[in-house]
This record gives C-alpha cells, structure tokens and sequence, in this order.
C-alpha cells in the first residue's frame, strides 16, 4: 500500500489508516482486525485516551507490543476523563497533556507515541501553553510529532499559524465536503497534512447505504434531506463503481489529503475496505462529476 508523508515530519502513513474506536472490547476480534490491516500493508492505526476510558488503548498496546517498530501509531488527547465515573470534561492545559501522555504510554506499552492529537479544542483555548506542551514532549522524545482533530476553521487557523503541526484530522466525505471551501487548500500550502475521517459517511456510502441512509439519515444528514441521500446514493450506484472505492478514492483524490482513516468492527467490514485497489486515482471527470451531484456545503460555526 502507498505510504505518504505526514506533514514536514519523517513519519510515512498508509493510505488507509484504521481508525480503532469501533474495534470494541473483544480482545481476540480486536487482535483479528488489526493484524489483518497490518498484513494488507496499514502500518497507521489511530486511537485515543478517551475511547472505551482508556480500555481501547490498552487493547491496542497488548496487539502492537510486539511489532512496534512496524506501526505509526496515532493517540488523542485533551479530554480529562475519569474511568471509573466514565465522565470527562474538556481540559488542554499543559500540565494535564504531561499528565495524560504517560498515561497513554504505560496503556499503549510503548515509551513513545509517533502522532499525538488535540482531541478536539476551540478558540478560547489557552492554545500557546497547549502548543508548549506538545512541543516539550517532542523535545523530549516522547513523540515525533504532533497535530489537531478539529473541523473548526477558527481552531485551525490559529494552530496553522502559530505552531508546527505536521496534520489535522477532520471529517471529510463526499456528502461532507466543507473541507473543500477553503481549509484543505491552505493546509496544503502549509505543508500540512490531512487525516480523513468518516470518509463513508456513517455507512451510507457502502453498498448496504440504502439500508443505512433509512436508519441513520432518516431526519437528514449537514444540509441533506432523506430523500436527496437517497437519490444521490442512487445516482452513484448507477456507475456501476464499489461504493466504497468511489468514496476512498474521491478523498484520495485532493493531494492535502495523506491518509483516509475508516473504523471497523468486524473483519467483514475491514475486509470491504482493504480490499479495494488504491493504485490508480479517479480521473478528473469523475470526481466532477461527484461534485456536480453533491453540494459544496459550508461550515456555518466556528469560521
């Protein structure tokens, strides 16, 4: 599987990275899905302190501990939470990432993390002492590098201007196409890569979408009614095209975009996914083709 640069960092990431939210807490199906990522050449897995309280990371670190050397291993910070009430609150002090990061080594069982994320964060955000924070524990060889999950372009800015991020992750989709209005073009002049995130859609775009658009779009989805999912489902159904490739490859497609980051809780819907060929890119018509149908929606918060 192609590799591509994260950012300005020496890290390289597969193009698929497994996002590992959805892996649950059986441990024998979790180790099945992951050593089946890696063995089709995911070397990036995404995980975060606050999934499962900390139970996911710990999951992660007893598959990965012995072939370390081979992942690129992504964890989240910034949500304080407690395990045993299964409560947090929002927290992006620096003294509480120093806390939390050796936290998430001992649960990972690694002594370094290679891309450690903001989990989220907004504009009032003490951002100058969060970026500290991040930049002691790279110098400290705790991380290699370091960057935000946010869709807010107010949040986005100001970590593009003021610190040295290598990446964002945002969601990103063919229905979700608010990353195009703007930041997806200034985070590739900057050098800065983007992680991509529920690049399916909730699972409406997969070949059961229909099924799912009846479930989980049933009171729309952003700026779609039922009926528009529903009709535009259709249409691209009607190339005759793997729903899943159409939407991984229309992704791929912008060169901002380093890795597409999908979840899987079973090894069927990993497989549907790492199965789909990747070498060759959608051509131009195509993807206007998919932008003609669907609208370029807007962030209306947080700009």
């Amino acid at each position: 599987m192609k590799k591509n640069r994260l950012g300005q960092s020496d890290l390289y990431v597969s193009e698929l990275t497994l996002g590992c939210m959805s892996l649950g807490t059986n441990k024998k199906q979790a180790r099945q899905i992951v050593d089946t990522a890696l063995d089709y050449g995911i070397n990036h897995l995404d995980t975060a302190d606050l999934y499962d309280f900390g139970v996911n990371e710990e999951i992660i670190g007893e598959i990965i501990k012995d072939k370390r050397e081979q992942i690129i291993l992504t964890t989240k910070v910034g949500n304080h939470f407690n395990p045993h009430k299964r409560d947090w609150f929002w927290d992006p002090s620096k003294k509480y990432i120093l806390e939390a990061v050796k936290k998430s080594l001992n649960r990972l069982q690694t002594d370094y993390i290679d891309f450690y994320m903001l989990h989220g964060g907004t504009i009032d955000d003490p951002i100058d002492e969060t970026i500290d924070a991040f930049e002691t524990l790279k110098r400290e060889g705790l991380i290699r590098a370091y960057g935000i999950s946010s869709i807010r372009p107010n949040v986005i800015r100001e970590y593009v201007k003021r610190a040295n991020i290598d990446a964002v992750m945002m969601q990103y989709n063919i229905f979700d196409r608010r990353p195009e209005e703007a930041i997806l073009s200034l985070l590739e002049s900057e050098g800065i890569s983007v992680l991509a995130r529920g690049p399916l859609a909730q699972g409406m775009l997969t070949m059961n979408g229909r099924n799912i658009i009846f479930e989980k779009g049933k009171q729309g989805y952003l700026d779609y009614s039922t009926d528009e999912l529903l009709t535009i489902f259709d249409q691209l159904n009607q190339l005759n095209i793997n729903l899943n490739e159409l939407a991984l490859t229309y992704i791929l497609k912008h060169p901002a975009v380093s890795s597409v980051v999908f979840g899987a809780s079973s090894l069927k819907q990993l497989q549907e996914n790492i199965a789909i060929d990747l070498t060759n890119p959608m051509n131009d018509d195509l993807y206007e083709y998919i932008q003609a149908l669907t609208k370029p929606i807007t962030y209306q918060q947080h700009r």
